[in-house]
């Protein structure tokens, strides 16, 4: 099974086969899928960038209105394309390549490179995800639950369910950020029930219409939510005891993020391009750019480069924006793409079995 980021996208079906359907590309792909990974992960890169600005409570809202729906995008585009996901050992190996492989290396390499930035001490611990790195364990744990999701009734609304409970266990904060994997659930079981009709209905003309005041009054109300309330809420990473709230406030804000994350998401799709353009491309190599840009963005600021009293202007955050547009761009293409694919897409041939385990006599 492919990597959501770099997926190799499925031949469309008989339900896409609407009087608005574009056609489909010589090699079967919808460019959609693709235009839409390039511009969530442009987002997540800028959102990263912000990170280390001094703040205002204008970049504030728009931190917190970004984070609202993003990586919800991604995880529900992942989930659409794992819905014929089976516990086939090939199909198992390609996520242990794909997912836990550059996970393990990655770990590696952004340790080494804290210790000599910043930290000579940081501690190696593949049980606790180096900032971005949790959402590839994250993504291996949704598909092997897919056939779970396949089978159970009303999955969308049991997968909320347990999000929700997961905010009342301060244990489910602990290793791997089981905390995150269970609050993104609900996307991604979300992308499995979703089918080609769901996304032609999305990208109406009367959808991108009403997505423009839409996403106005969701800016307004990140707006007025930022002196009252904490960020953290949308990493989705801590138990309401963690946040040292009531109880109740984590299953609230729980079903209240994923109905935002919905609607805005939902916003976000219906501009997204319908055909092959300038970004096609490099939405089939984003798994490069997130993994890659990480050592960008701690790398300027750890040697200082946030701290220059430009970056407290507006024209300083204009340029920390636009330049972390470019530099995701430059990492999503091609060229990066065949210089390491060796790393982050190993086949590894030699670590499989090349003949099937048989199964246990009764």
């Amino acid at each position: 099974m492919p990597s959501p980021l770099t997926s190799e996208q499925p031949l469309p079906t008989a339900a896409a086969a609407a009087p608005e359907t574009p056609e489909p590309s010589p090699e079967g792909r919808d460019h959609f899928f693709d235009n839409a990974k390039y511009l969530a992960i442009v987002l997540v890169a800028v959102g990263h960038a912000w990170e280390p600005l001094p703040g205002g409570r204008l970049v504030e809202a728009a931190y917190t209105f970004v984070y609202t729906f993003h990586m919800p995008v991604f995880i529900l585009i992942a989930g659409y394309f794992s819905r014929n996901f089976e516990l086939r050992p090939d199909r198992v190996w390609k996520l242990v390549t794909s997912l836990l492989v550059p996970y393990v290396l990655f770990e590696v390499l952004y340790t080494l490179f804290e210790r000599a930035a910043d930290k000579p001490d940081f501690a190696l611990s593949l049980l606790s995800p180096y900032w971005l790195l949790w959402f590839l364990p994250a993504l291996f744990f949704w598909r092997l639950s897919t056939p779970v999701w396949q089978a159970v009734r009303f999955p969308v609304l049991v997968s909320l369910a347990i999000a929700a409970l997961a905010t009342l266990s301060p244990a489910a904060d602990g290793s791997l950020q089981v905390q995150r994997v269970l609050q993104f659930l609900p996307f991604y079981v979300l992308g499995l029930r979703m089918g080609p009709q769901h996304f032609e209905l999305i990208r109406r003309p009367w959808v991108r219409f009403v997505s423009v005041p839409v996403c106005a009054a969701g800016m307004l109300v990140a707006y007025w939510l930022v002196p009252r309330t904490s960020t953290s809420w949308f990493f989705r990473k801590n138990s309401a005891q963690e946040m040292d709230t009531a109880e109740w406030t984590g299953p609230a804000a729980t079903v209240l993020l994923f109905l935002a994350a919905i609607v805005l998401g939902a916003c976000f799709l219906a501009w997204v391009p319908k055909g092959r353009t300038w970004m096609t491309a490099l939405g089939t190599c984003t798994l490069y750019g997130y993994l890659l840009h990480g050592f960008v963005v701690r790398g300027l600021k750890y040697g200082g480069f946030y701290d220059d009293p430009f970056f407290d202007t507006t024209l300083g955050t204009v340029t920390v924006t636009l330049g972390a547009i470019a530099v995701m761009t430059l990492l999503c293409t091609p060229p990066v793409r065949r210089l390491l694919r060796p790393l982050l897409e190993p086949r590894m041939a030699w670590a499989r079995q090349r003949t099937a385990v048989p199964p246990p006599r009764t």
